[in-house]
């Protein structure tokens, strides 16, 4: 039975593994990403993640206890100027472990482990669109749109017919009353000649 047993040695003495998170550890924080076996990656992330969350905190002593732990000048100005701003909003699940099959050899677990902030493929999408709103589907609200739509697209259909026939009934008009008048008129002096007679 394993009770109690937190730390995975990973079939090494405490300097050599120590030595190997450290080099681990300090790749990851220049190279954004690396391939390496499961069992490795998981004791890796207990290692780093910590001194993610220490570097939020630019202060001369978190740069110290995060050298101590690293031993790399380098590791530390990358991980204190670029790493640390674009992790400053998030609680904590700085790396991701992604599977990606066997090894031939041993046929041991490979994984690739990354900072989760550093996935331009992943982050592209999230930051190119707004945050979706959230849509629901009524049949009735769109059929309801639809009526609505063809009633108003209706009249301005007719107002436009209306308005392109007012100018011809325009041009006609005086002919029109012309004519009309002339048959009221005589019309009008047939019935005053009946009711005279």
């Amino acid at each position: 039975m394993r009770h109690g047993r937190k730390i995975n040695h990973l079939s090494r003495k405490s300097s050599h593994r120590k030595a190997m998170l450290q080099n681990m550890a300090t790749s990851l924080i220049l190279h954004k990403r690396i391939h390496t076996t499961l069992a490795k990656a998981k004791a890796l992330r207990t290692y780093i993640e910590p001194l993610l969350t220490k570097s939020k905190d630019d202060t001369t002593n978190s740069r110290r206890v995060v050298f101590s732990e690293l031993q790399s000048k380098e590791a530390v100005t990358e991980l204190f100027r670029e790493v640390s701003v674009k992790i400053a909003d998030r609680p904590g699940g700085y790396t991701r472990i992604i599977k990606i099959g066997n090894r031939l050899g041993d046929n041991a677990e490979l994984c690739m482990m990354e900072l989760v902030d550093f996935n331009e493929n992943l982050l592209g999408d999230k930051q190119g669109k707004a945050k979706p709103t959230r849509k629901r589907r009524s049949p009735g609200k769109k059929k309801a749109d639809e009526t609505t739509e063809t009633t108003k697209a209706t009249p301005k259909k007719e107002e436009k017919v209306e308005e392109e026939s007012k100018p011809e009934a325009a041009e006609e008009t005086p002919e029109v009353k012309a004519e009309a008048d002339a048959p009221a008129e005589d019309q009008t002096t047939e019935n005053t000649n009946e009711e005279s007679k």
